[in-house]
């Protein structure tokens, strides 16, 4: 097992001069475990899914379209900055953008998720991904560096799916709760399984870089199926991995996000594989999670559902999940997961807000 703890990484001060209008980000300041302001917030997948300007945009363009049109991409990343005031923005894209952009042939289905044409089962599937490079995704580079002078005092951050996520979509052709053809896969052929998640590293990691050298200042790599996982499975076939990602990404010296949902279990694991900032989901008492990660700083983790309660019931639990961060080394307010479509805009509005202005 690959159980060696990467320390958190010199995390380059993109703040340094006062001239800088990232000089005064909550965002950074926490990412980098200093004392912000106040304590900053923002949500994952906060561009789009709930806001009517959104879905007005959005209307007959697809997704993975969408995702490669910089202008659209620019707007849609934006809106929430807009909207709510948060204190960083999400590049809009998608995990499985990267594989469209260097060839292998999917879409991504309303209702279902990515669907691979041609599942990925043995090396020569794997050694016909094509490795990523900046000409093939021209437009980010174009958006993100079309956001950067946009958003001004706001940082934006990169975005790029953990090794294990995409290999689950390339294996098992679409979305699965099981995982069972990826673990079979994992179990019975290891040298396709490691040659897969090799070079889907790599890709992840020339996307985040591309997007860094464009001007973004932090970045997550977001881990939807690891929690399928054991402790055991996940540092022997996939920690690996994912800490080269994240150690490529640390060379750019920016601060460095890695989420994963249910991952309770693995949070030390995932803290290990080399993030300064570790996100936990709302199934994990935020204390708890701090005692796992160790001193990293830590992102949460409001229960998605409570925007749905009254207003008094969410504030309330954001104010005891503010109060349970002041344990870490640095905390960023976020949800446990993203924002839920039906959301009502108002509500991460008034979110946004009392976390703002909450007591740091």
């Amino acid at each position: 097992m690959c159980r060696h703890a990467a320390p958190p990484a010199k995390i380059r001060t993109v703040t340094a001069s006062t001239d800088s209008p990232l000089a005064t980000s909550a965002f950074l300041a926490a990412a980098r475990g200093e004392t912000p302001s106040h304590t900053p917030v923002w949500f994952m997948r906060q561009a789009g899914r709930s806001l009517p300007e959104y879905l007005k945009i959005r209307e007959g363009v697809g997704m993975l379209e969408s995702c490669m049109d910089a202008d659209l991409v620019t707007e849609i990343t934006l809106q929430p900055v807009r909207r709510y005031g948060v204190d960083a923005a999400i590049f809009f894209s998608d995990i499985v953008l990267p594989l469209k952009a260097v060839g292998v042939e999917l879409d991504i289905v309303a209702g279902i998720g990515p669907v691979v044409a041609s599942p990925v089962r043995t090396l020569a599937d794997v050694e016909a991904i094509s490795d990523l490079t900046p000409e093939h995704v021209p437009f980010i580079t174009r958006a993100v560096q079309q956001l950067v002078a946009e958003l001004g005092a706001t940082p934006l951050i990169g975005f790029a799916g953990a090794p294990f996520t995409v290999a689950s979509y390339l294996v098992e052709g679409g979305p699965s709760k099981e995982q069972a053809k990826t673990k079979a896969m994992m179990f019975s052929a290891p040298e396709v399984w490691d040659a897969l998640m090799r070079k889907i590293a790599g890709i992840a990691a020339d996307y985040l870089r591309i997007q860094v050298e464009a001007g973004a200042s932090a970045v997550q790599l977001f881990d939807s199926w690891a929690g399928a996982l054991t402790p055991g499975d996940y540092a022997e076939h996939v920690m690996a991995h994912s800490a080269r990602v994240l150690a490529s990404a640390g060379e750019l010296g920016v601060p460095r996000i890695h989420f994963g949902v249910g991952t309770t279990n693995l949070l030390g694991l995932m803290a290990e594989a080399g993030a300064d900032v570790v996100g936990i989901d709302w199934r994990t008492p935020l204390a708890d999670g701090i005692a796992r990660v160790g001193d990293r700083v830590v992102q949460g983790n409001l229960d998605p559902t409570l925007v749905f309660a009254p207003t008094d019931v969410m504030t309330a639990r954001a104010a005891d999940i503010i109060d349970a961060g002041r344990a870490a080394r640095g905390h960023i307010f976020n949800l446990g997961h993203g924002v839920i479509p039906s959301t009502d805009p108002g509500q991460l509005k008034a979110l946004t807000e009392f976390v703002q202005a909450y007591p740091i």
